[in-house]
């Protein structure tokens, strides 16, 4: 029984990990988009957003979802970022727009985010055209800015 109540609150604090983090990197990323792509405000701001497939045979949880008038940008956050989670992520990249439609008429901007992203990673993340986005001193910030040009983004 005791065991079974730890693993529980084991459970509950890697959860509160997550959000914690999501957290941060939801308001972080408006000013990311200030910084970057000159918005000064989104049209859409979802963190958290949970969606239903378009034949509701799935649900599936967005960290953030952010949409100005040219751009579309898809966040995944982790606490604990790994090879694995971005491969994940770059498998669903091409299955958004059955998600979210609007994409087809936007430029789609896809961030990795988290705390920190170790240099490996964050050229795993350039090599496929994703922008990683970690905390430096004063807060948010891309650490591959490369991958703006990639996207067509004039800095």
């Amino acid at each position: 029984k005791l065991k079974k109540e730890m693993n529980k609150k084991w459970g509950e604090l890697a959860n509160k990990m997550g959000t914690i983090v999501e957290d941060i990197v939801a308001p972080g990323l408006k000013g990311v988009a200030a910084e970057y792509f000159g918005i000064s405000e989104f049209d859409f701001f979802a963190p958290r957003l949970r969606l239903k497939s378009a034949d509701r045979s799935m649900t599936r949880e967005f960290d953030v979802i952010a949409e100005s008038n040219d751009y579309f940008f898809v966040v995944e956050t982790k606490s604990t970022p790994t090879a694995e989670y971005i491969s994940d992520f770059i498998k669903l990249i091409p299955q958004l727009d059955s998600w979210f439609p609007v994409i087809r008429e936007k430029k789609l901007i896809p961030v990795f985010a988290s705390l920190f992203i170790s240099d490996e990673l964050v050229r795993y993340l350039t090599k496929n055209n994703i922008l990683a986005m970690a905390t430096r001193e004063d807060g948010m910030d891309i650490f591959n800015t490369e991958v703006l040009e990639k996207l067509g983004i004039i800095l």
